[in-house]
């Protein structure tokens, strides 16, 4: 039999399986044994299984501004990623600690603003910021929850710990690729799912629909809940129906809802339907064209009237936007440590902020070693790489950072752990990170597992699906199977010495 892993080289970053050349770690163990017991044209069969699932699933996304066409399967690596308990015991202490603390934050900077008042965050931060809503102040939201939804991106560093690298707080996709590659992995590897303790991801629907209840106008027992999509044109279209009719709700356009005296109301065959919840995939400024922007036709116009007298609840609130500034990031961790008197168990990537003087000089200085990232950009979009850009795409850079400080921060070069996937006929190492999807309502609630995104490309660590990404089926054990010595992050770690890989 061929052994898939013989010739799988361990590179000079943390590798998500071996310590060391041919040594796995134990959580590992029983996939190594499986895939030694496996022939070539059995993986084959198992790769060409899997893609053609995704393909009569309708399990795809698609990519603006391509001229290969809009829609695409979402690539898919067959070796699953193996977290063991206890490294998930810390992600999810660290994410409830997380979104608890933003979701302070948005409430007070919507309400008394005593972390400005107390001078922790710079007050032109977040007056400046491009999703603050200041006409939505002393606004109250059911439950005083404004993040019900939030994928926050994870990664590794050389030494193994746990890094935030962002949080996505408007409206984070993905999650439906999460219960699909488990679907697709239960059908192309049951033998080898029955040998792990995996904690089931299915229950995320049903979760989510008892936030979206939670979190309904008072009075309203079973509240009429549904999923508002910008149209079957955006790039997660499929995780829009696929939610809606996984949670049994109805999915609309703009067009398909009214609002009427200060209510919303959906149109269907038998006359105007009233609506209590609406889950929303779309961004505060398409949501009202009466209050944000005019030319939108994606929204509801008098939803945002509705909204303000507590007839609708909307998921996430309006104004979460803000949380998803990459400047806003940099101050969470003083954010813990205001709201919550706690320090931070998921520490941030080390991060420079173009607006203070000191950290312009050092970006400018050293933009080519430094990944930089406009503030409100997604998708591997609006970023420079510096080690590898050109000199004049580093120039170039420079200019947008001179022009527009607040919009921009930067990092060290992040050194993303690898993990294996199959690749150009081989087994190579591959850069990963990790979105979990944390769900707050009447408790916090966080699917085991999240979003593996994989590099697909050799040497990349651009891991976005637009930007060629792939993903892997995320393993969350039951039973910690690592070693006591193995390399786990832990609250007390302290962040490596970062540098360019």
């Amino acid at each position: 039999m061929r052994d898939f892993f013989s010739d799988y080289q361990v590179g000079e970053f943390f590798d998500e399986m071996f310590t060391g050349p041919g040594v796995v770690r134990p959580h590992y163990s029983q996939l190594r044994a499986h895939f030694k017991q496996m022939a070539p044209d059995s993986f084959e069969r198992k790769s060409a299984l899997a893609a053609q699932t995704f393909l009569t699933q309708g399990i795809t996304f698609t990519v603006y501004n391509d001229d290969q066409g809009t829609e695409r399967i979402f690539p898919f690596d067959l070796v699953p990623r193996i977290i063991p308990a206890k490294e998930w015991d810390l992600i999810e202490r660290g994410l409830v600690q997380r979104i608890t603390a933003l979701n302070l934050f948005l409430h007070d900077i919507y309400h008394n603003q005593s972390i400005l008042r107390d001078r922790v965050l710079p007050k032109e931060i977040v007056w400046e910021a491009e999703h603050f809503r200041p006409e939505f102040m002393h606004i109250d939201v059911p439950r005083n929850i404004y993040i019900h939804i939030c994928g926050t991106d994870l990664v590794r560093d050389a030494q193994g710990s746990y890094f935030v690298l962002e949080d996505n707080a408007r409206c984070p996709s993905g999650v439906s690729y999460v219960l699909a590659n488990r679907q697709v992995m239960k059908r192309v590897f049951p033998a080898l799912l029955s040998e792990y303790r995996v904690r089931p991801v299915e229950d995320y629907s049903q979760e989510l629909l008892n936030v979206l209840r939670y979190v309904a106008p008072p009075g309203k027992g079973d509240p009429t809940i549904v999923l508002l999509t910008p149209g079957t044109y955006n790039s997660a279209y499929f995780e829009h129906s696929f939610l809606a009719r996984s949670m049994g709700i109805e999915i609309v356009e703009g067009r398909d809802l009214t609002a009427q005296g200060g209510e919303v109301f959906m149109r269907t065959t038998k006359g105007l339907q009233p609506v209590d919840v609406i889950y929303r995939r779309i961004n505060d400024d398409f949501l009202d064209p009466q209050i944000f922007r005019k030319d939108s036709g994606l929204g509801v116009p008098g939803l945002v009237d509705a909204y303000r007298r507590g007839n609708i609840s909307l998921a996430n609130a309006i104004g979460t936007g803000i949380g998803d500034d990459k400047v806003i990031y940099h101050f969470v961790p003083k954010m813990i440590r205001y709201y919550m008197q706690q320090d931070p168990i998921l520490p941030n990537v080390p991060t420079y902020l173009a607006s203070v003087k000191e950290d312009l000089a050092y970006i400018l200085d050293h933009i080519p070693e430094l990944i930089v990232k406009a503030a409100n950009e997604s998708g591997g979009y609006g970023m420079l790489i510096g080690p590898q850009a050109t000199k004049a795409e580093c120039d170039a850079f420079r200019e947008k950072v001179r022009g527009h400080p607040r919009n921009y921060i930067a990092q060290p070069v992040i050194p993303l752990s690898c993990a294996p996937s199959f690749c150009s006929g081989a087994m190579e190492g591959r850069h990963v990170d990790l979105r979990p999807y944390v769900l707050y309502g009447e408790k916090v609630t966080i699917i085991p597992g999240g979003l593996t995104r994989v590099a697909l490309t050799k040497g990349s660590l651009v891991v976005n699906s637009s930007q060629g990404g792939g993903s892997k089926d995320t393993w969350i054990l039951e039973e910690n199977e690592a070693a006591p010595d193995e390399a786990t992050a832990s609250s007390e770690s302290r962040p490596s010495t970062w540098k360019a890989c």
